[in-house]
Parts: structure tokens; C-alpha cells; sequence
């Protein structure tokens, strides 16, 4: 995916970055151009590891108020993964980590969404049972600090409660679309509003847990398996763009890979490993305003990023139909 806040270097310089900041080199062999936001570069390290370097955008480049030290959130999140129960939730290993990069291992598998063609309705129920308890399991983690919102003390985004943090979290997309003129189809007084009205609802999360916020079928790992062999899920990846919230939010993007119903084969994974859903009204309130964060995130995305028009109208009625969906509810 093209994006104006990729970063490219050549062979030559992503080997001096490595060298000068961890004490090992590389060479390069190509680079993964299926990210949205940062550049990613499959490598050798010195030592024949292969591996990933992920580049943070250039210092000049414009982002939204979240994107703020988000590669620093990354490398927490592999770090507090990496404290589980090992194969608890599975994901590739930090190697390094350095203020404008990440070196992570090599994933064995795919991306969910280039291997489902080869997977039947049986082995894709299993797998989004798998999900489940993986997500059921990612949710243990909690932040050291208690605080809700995004982790990157960049941003200034994240408060003693859920819902400050969370209309927080809103505010500073609305005051990036004012900056990028985003044609959001609704004016932020609207949005605001439908905020607000969820205050009860998003008063009712009492504790912070690590949301990924990401897990659409691109940033889940399987190998398809073979007729000895089940597939399998071998990592999730791309864990910048995690915040300490709801867990309830981790359904939006989960359901761009399928069902995340109350009786879907990804919540009974869930629930079996020890996860709550529990899909009340203001269950479903929560999730209705989750849908219209992601949408307003898509939309504003588009002008720093510079993506095209097929695309923008695509975030413009993921937006639309979330706000449609607050309004009329059931």
C-alpha cells in the first residue's frame, strides 16, 4: 500500500542504522509492502536470522495525534506479550528496538486474508475459535499505571477513566479533521453529541485492558495446514495502534475476518478461555461507538496519508453507516 508516511531507505543505509544502533547488520531483501503506515523490510541479520525491520515515518512527516510514539507502544506490547504464558498469544519476538525502528522475528504462515481461499468453512471456524481465546487471552494484560486511552505519552491521550479517555481519544481525531479539512459528512458538533450520549455506557468499563484495535484478517498469521497437519494461527502482528480500553472494541476490527456475534465461533473461543462478553445494551452501545471511532479514524486518515478517492469513499461509509447505526438503534 502506498502511504506518504512511509519511509524508504536503501540497502546501505538500513544497514548502518542497524549497525550503529544495535551492533548488528543486515541485508536487505526485499521490501513487505502489504502496511498501511509504516515501512517494513524483510532482512538478514548479520548472525542468519532472518527477520523484519519496521521503520517509523520520517521525523518531518505529518501524522494524526495518536500515531504519536506508537512505535514505542509496539515494542511495549511485544514486550508485555512476551510476559505470558509462552504461546499464549503468539507473535513474533522483539529483537530490537530503537526510536524510529523495530527488528521482530520472521513469522512462519501467511496473512489470514492472502490464505483464505485455501481454507474451508470448517478449518476458517476452528481458526476464528482459536482467534477467540487468543483475543481472550491478549486481554489479560493490563497497564502498569492503571490510566486508560493510549500508552504513548506523546499523544496525551489516556485519563484516569474510560470515558475522559475515550472522548479524549475522539476529540483529537476531530481536531486532526479539522487540520486535514476532512469530508467527515457530519459536523463534530454531531459527533460529539453521540459521545456524550454514551457516557453511562462507557462508565460502565471499570478496569483497562490491552485492546489491539487492528485485527483484521492482514495483521493474523495462519498456515493453512495440509492433510496431516491443522492449520494453525502463527502471530499476530502490528500492535502499534494498541490502547488500554474496552475489550469490547476488539470486536470491531475482528469482524472485518467474520462473525463476532454472542453466538459466533470467535466469542465462544473467547469465553471458554476465561474472556467476558456479555452483549447487554450497553454492551452494544459501547461497540456502536467503537464502530464510529474506527470510522472517523479511516476518514481522517486519508489526508496525512494521501490515499485515493476509491478508498476514501470506502472510510466515508464506514463512517456514514456508524453514525446511521447510533442514531437508530436496533
Amino acid at each position: 500500500m502506498q502511504s506518504l508516511t512511509k519511509r524508504r531507505m536503501s540497502p546501505d543505509e538500513l544497514d548502518a542504522l542497524l549497525r550503529a544502533s544495535t551492533g548488528t547488520g543486515c541485508r536487505l531483501e526485499g521490501e513487505l509492502a502489504d502496511g498501511w503506515f509504516n515501512t517494513a523490510y524483510r532482512v538478514v541479520l548479520d548472525d542468519g536470522r532472518p527477520a523484519v525491520v519496521k521503520l517509523a515515518p520520517p521525523a518531518d512527516a505529518a501524522v494524526l495525534r495518536y500515531e504519536l510514539g506508537i512505535m514505542a507502544t509496539e515494542a511495549m506490547v511485544y514486550r508485555r506479550l512476551a510476559s505470558l504464558p509462552g504461546g499464549s498469544v503468539p507473535t513474533p519476538a522483539l529483537l530490537h528496538a530503537g526510536e524510529e525502528f523495530l527488528v521482530v522475528s520472521l513469522l512462519d504462515g501467511t496473512g489470514w486474508d492472502k490464505a483464505a481461499d485455501r481454507l474451508t468453512p470448517a478449518t476458517e471456524a476452528a481458526l476464528r475459535h482459536d482467534l477467540g481465546a487468543i483475543t481472550a487471552r491478549l486481554h489479560t494484560l493490563a497497564p502498569e499505571d492503571g490510566r486508560f486511552g493510549y500508552p504513548a505519552a506523546a499523544s496525551a491521550l489516556s485519563a484516569d477513566d474510560w470515558p475522559t479517555a475515550f472522548t479524549a481519544m475522539v476529540d483529537a481525531l476531530l481536531d486532526d479533521a479539522e487540520r486535514w479539512r476532512s469530508p467527515l459528512g457530519e459536523p463534530p458538533a454531531g459527533i460529539r453529541a453521540l459521545v456524550a450520549a454514551g457516557e453511562d455506557a462507557l462508565a460502565e468499563v471499570a478496569e483497562p485492558r490491552l485492546v489491539h484495535f487492528d485485527l483484521w484478517p492482514g495483521n493474523i498469521f495462519v498456515e493453512p495446514g495440509t492433510g496431516r497437519t491443522p492449520a494453525r494461527i502463527t502471530g499476530l502482528i502490528d500492535h502499534e495502534r494498541a490502547f488500554w480500553g474496552d475489550p469490547a472494541a476488539e470486536l470491531v476490527s475482528l469482524a472485518f475476518g467474520g462473525d463476532t456475534g454472542p453466538d459466533s465461533d470467535l466469542v465462544a473461543g473467547y469465553t471458554e478461555a476465561g474472556g467476558v462478553l456479555d452483549f447487554t445494551p450497553s454492551f452494544q452501545h459501547r461497540l456502536a461507538l467503537y464502530r464510529l471511532y474506527l470510522g472517523l479514524l479511516l476518514v481522517v486518515e486519508c489526508g496525512p496519508r494521501g490515499y485515493g478517492p476509491d478508498h476514501l469513499a470506502f472510510c466515508r461509509r464506514t463512517l456514514a453507516d456508524a453514525v446511521t447505526a447510533l442514531r437508530s438503534p436496533g
